[in-house]
């Protein structure tokens, strides 16, 4: 990229950006990649370079190891109670300044503004849920079975974190994993998504104001993360890697941790069926479906990916998502009516396209949408198909986009055989007025999140991952968040 390094903030509209902290943040300064190389950051809304981020080398990500652990003493013995201040600070700041931040979120990642505002709330609510954590981290004490000893267990913060984040939730997937990590007392090295660098840096200036200290979080952007993250998880005082993308890039990351023996926490790729039962109330199924299919403009592991619905509601339920989905306003990300914004690349573009494409020639019927539109930017439109096949190539790849395919079945035998169809077990969603075949059925799909009758189901006090492929380990959730960065300790004791 050769983008001048003084080119890494433009103003967009009336908004503007240049007051924003910028460069690779390292031991509590901002500094450029030691080749002094940069990244262009794209506009999904125009397909135009917005910005420029520096382009970390392995000398840079060194360093961030080093100032991790130059950071990590002083940091691991401050009071818990020290701790939760700095990050209830870091949640009222996010607060205070929401709006900014989702705009920086909506003009990096092309997101509708609305949806942009709701995951700056929920990125918020992990240091606020984590501050009142950090001072509840408790260990155990009680007596050998033979008699001879005391058993105590402390629990210890497990030392330098690296976190690598995708690009679909730049604010909340950052501190979904900075949060408990510092409640936990850990330092961290976070690499953010190159297509979405412009928040994490935001977040790290946030952090410093807060009163984080140098080194405990370090943030480096690049476009060899591979080389990257090997030679950090490489080096002994490095012990956790938390990742979240595809299960794919987790695979390989996972090999990588193995020769080193590195902690883990894996959240992957997703397949969500949307099981809609005859006796569901109508109305809420489809609130519930636009919900958990059109967050983000399905650019979201959890999102519905797969909609089966029994036979008697079928038509209706159709229907009624086809008016639903073809009312969506699509525009910029920034624009305040836009309701779906654009993907973000062309490749992602192309990608869902090929999906409607394969789906059509098996059978499927395009009730709205289905094409690539003749405009500027990566947009695809909101899109229904019916009758999709389950050979389709779109029952078995995350769609990542707005593209809801429906698929009839008649037991409920069939409903769970179909939602376990995949190698896949992040989220799935149950419609039914039933409470116990809900539950029942809740029981019987193998995922690790289930919405009965709700279309969002994330939240910061509850355990956030998946089973199968679809990852190792919670992030959120009542102690299941912190316990990630900690190890516990046994000591023997005899009086």
């Amino acid at each position: 990229m050769n983008l001048p390094p003084n080119a890494l903030w433009i103003d967009q509209d009336d908004y503007d950006v240049r007051g924003f902290s910028h460069g690779l943040y390292i031991d509590g300064r901002w500094r450029p990649s030691s080749d002094g190389r940069v990244i262009g950051v794209v506009d999904p809304s125009s397909g135009s370079v917005i910005a420029a981020v520096p382009d970390a080398t392995l000398d840079d990500a060194l360093a961030a190891v080093d100032a991790a652990a130059k950071a990590a003493t002083a940091w691991r013995e401050t009071a818990p109670r020290k701790r939760s201040e700095i990050l209830r600070r870091c949640f009222e700041l996010m607060v205070e300044r929401s709006e900014t931040l989702a705009m920086l979120i909506s003009l990096e990642n092309g997101k509708a503004l609305r949806d942009a505002r709701g995951e700056v709330a929920y990125a918020a609510e992990f240091f606020r849920w984590n501050a009142e954590e950090a001072v509840r981290i408790t260990g155990e004490f009680g007596t050998a079975p033979s008699g001879t000893n005391r058993i105590v267990v402390d629990y210890e913060p497990i030392g330098i974190c690296v976190l690598i984040t995708p690009w679909n939730f730049p604010a909340a997937m950052a501190t979904r994993k900075i949060a408990p990590a510092l409640a936990a007392g850990c330092t961290v090295i976070l690499k953010p998504a190159s297509e979405t660098p412009l928040t994490a840096y935001a977040l790290a200036a946030l952090y410093s104001e807060a009163g984080v200290p140098a080194g405990v979080v370090n943030v480096l952007t690049t476009t060899s993360p591979g080389p990257l993250t090997s030679a950090m998880l490489a080096d002994p005082r490095v012990r956790k890697l938390s990742f979240t993308g595809s299960t794919g890039v987790g695979r390989t990351l996972l090999g990588e941790a193995a020769k080193h023996v590195v902690s883990c926490s894996m959240e992957l790729g997703g397949n969500a069926p949307f099981v809609v039962f005859d006796d569901a109330d109508l109305d809420a199924a489809l609130d519930g479906a636009m919900i958990a299919k059109m967050r983000n403009a399905g650019e979201a592991c959890t999102a519905a990916n797969r909609i089966y619905v029994q036979s008697g509601i079928h038509d209706a339920f159709a229907d009624g998502l086809r008016e639903r989905m073809a009312a969506l306003k699509v525009g910029p990300g920034m624009s305040a009516d836009t309701e779906c914004g654009p993907m973000i690349t062309r490749k992602a573009v192309d990608k869902i396209d090929r999906l409607v494409k394969d789906a059509v020639g098996r059978g499927a019927k395009v009730l709205c949408g289905g094409s690539i539109p003749e405009e500027e930017g990566f947009f695809y439109p909101p899109t229904v198909l019916s009758q999709v096949s389950p050979d389709a190539d779109m029952a078995h790849e995350e769609i990542f986009g707005p593209v809801a395919p429906i698929t009839r079945f008649e037991t409920e035998a069939e409903a769970v055989m179909h939602a376990n169809n995949t190698e896949y077990g992040l989220a799935a969603y149950i419609y039914t007025r039933d409470v116990a075949r809900g539950l029942r059925v809740a029981s019987r799909i193998e995922a690790g999140m289930i919405g009965l009758n709700r279309g969002l189901m994330s939240d910061p006090a509850a355990p956030f991952g998946g089973v199968k492929q679809s990852g190792l380990g919670r992030e959120g959730g009542q102690h299941h968040g912190i316990a990630e960065f900690m190890e516990a300790k046994y000591i023997a004791v005899t009086f």
